[in-house]
């Protein structure tokens, strides 16, 4: 019989609160500048946003039922208000250094996600699943600023410390029930077997989660995204998969100089289209390990300044050493991509950054990247700003509720300066950012959190020591 550990006594879901987010008691009236809802491939001139009780309550219409004492913000001309962004393989977790453990970062990420914009993230496996719950929970209480955080739970895999790939079907789906108690939002699986993984996704889709694979060619005990397709898999991460994967070798040497104008990748894209299954590309993630294209990995900030003043003398870049394979790889992503869009698949890709930082780049400035490359790769801006919102709103299952700006959804929006049709680069450093109808400044966030990342002595145990497994971890057999 499967045993299910107790749950640990840890911060209390709050009773009655609406699980996005408390949101602002006054009404909030965005006016002047242009929209684009996400809903068509043009921006408008605005028609006036009115948000109540962090709701979009009218887009348009009669604002004069505004209550008197509303916040008003007001757009310069060629200011544009966007949906709020969507991260849905967005790491806290940071390294710092080789010899650092990977910590998840809860000092600083939550307020420099809003920064940027990015008003949910699936962080895509944790590796503390109950300090990101907490988290979670202080944001949804008000306690803390900070996106939704669709909380992914440990990861379904070898990617887990502790994990045992012999143990039960039984275990494994009691670990997924245990996790959907927690009030996780979805599943990430990676290093997982066959049996494991069909486990997994018939036990997540009964509690309505979603489940996402970072999964590889078929060799040895692995799972091609081709046969995790036809297990019902909702999301797949960085490869297509598919007959042009061979299973004698990794997923990463089949794809290093992959081209896409072949029979097998036609065949696995009729695949995602026939069973509507989302395909989270990560492409700028390559890149950090490679050569760094200088057109997308510039800095359009000083991210250095929020680490601690010990973290900045160990943070030596100079000394990483080139990843030639994910350098290839960078570019051979741009070209499926683009394949993959022009199959007509535009409305099945999500966005994700999937970048663990060693403090060099952080995950919050991450998604800016990702759509600049995007759009380097060939797909209209419009496109890449659904992308950004609406399709990856759907592909968490939520997007009846955010994604796109229209009236009943949730009011998380983000103001740009300049226009994102023409110019990507837009959408980096927004002047603000509302979620569930609460009006932040960028600028101020960032301030309020430069010095918070890494270690703050070479005696800071959090850092340096390995996590351990805990006590809810599988038996070994």
């Amino acid at each position: 019989m499967a045993v299910v550990a107790a749950v640990p006594a840890r911060v209390q879901e709050p009773a009655g609160a609406p699980t996005p987010g408390r949101p602002t008691e006054r009404d909030v009236l965005v006016t002047g500048g242009w929209i684009f809802t996400s809903t068509a491939d043009k921006r408008i001139r605005n028609p006036g946003i009115l948000v109540r009780a962090g709701k979009l309550l009218r887009v348009g219409g009669d604002l004069s039922i505004a209550s008197p004492d509303a916040e008003q913000v007001t757009l310069a001309a060629n200011e544009t208000v966007l949906p709020g962004f969507f991260d849905l393989h967005a790491h806290y977790s940071t390294m710092i250094t080789p010899r650092a453990a990977r910590v998840d970062e809860m000092k600083a990420y939550p307020e420099l996600f809003i920064a940027n914009g990015v008003t949910s993230t699936f962080p895509a496996g944790e590796s503390d699943p109950m300090g990101m719950r907490d988290l979670r929970i202080s944001i949804d209480n008000g306690a803390r600023v900070g996106p939704r955080i669709m909380n992914s739970g440990p990861y379904f895999g070898t990617a887990r410390r502790g994990w045992n790939s012999a143990t039960s079907v039984a275990d494994v789906k009691a670990q997924v029930d245990k996790w959907a108690a927690l009030g996780i939002k979805g599943i990430k699986t990676k290093g997982i077997n066959p049996t494991m993984l069909r486990a997994v996704i018939e036990e997540a889709h009964l509690h309505g989660l979603t489940v996402t694979g970072h999964l590889d060619s078929g060799a040895r005990t692995s799972v091609n995204p081709r046969d995790a397709i036809l297990m019902g898999i909702d999301r797949i991460e960085h490869f297509t998969g598919g007959d042009a994967f061979s299973p004698d070798r990794s997923a990463y040497a089949s794809y290093e100089h992959m081209t896409f104008d072949t029979p097998e990748f036609r065949k696995i894209v009729q695949l995602y289209r026939t069973h509507h299954t989302n395909y989270d590309a990560t492409v700028s993630a390559y890149g950090y390990w490679g050569l760094k294209d200088p057109k997308v990995y510039d800095y359009f900030t000083d991210e250095k300044r929020f680490l601690t003043p010990y973290a900045r003398h160990l943070v030596d870049t100079t000394k990483r050493p080139v990843n030639q394979q994910f350098e290839n790889i960078y570019w051979t992503k741009q070209k499926e991509i683009k394949a993959f869009y022009d199959a007509g698949m535009g409305d099945l890709i999500t966005l994700g950054t999937d970048h663990p930082s060693w403090g060099e780049y952080f995950t919050p400035f991450g998604a800016s990247r990702e759509m600049l490359v995007m759009t380097l790769a060939g797909i209209p801006n419009a496109a890449v700003l659904k992308i950004a919102t609406i399709n990856s709103a759907r592909a968490m299952g939520v997007g009846d509720q955010l994604g796109t700006i229209e009236p009943g959804k949730l009011a998380d929006l983000v103001i740009v300066r300049g226009d994102p049709l023409t110019d990507i680069k837009a959408v980096r450093l927004p002047r603000l950012v509302i979620k569930a109808g609460r009006v932040y400044h960028p600028e101020a966030l960032m301030k309020s959190v430069e010095g918070l990342i890494g270690p703050t002595g070479p005696d800071d145990k959090k850092w340096f020591m390995p996590p351990q497994p805990g006590p809810d971890e599988f038996p070994q057999q």
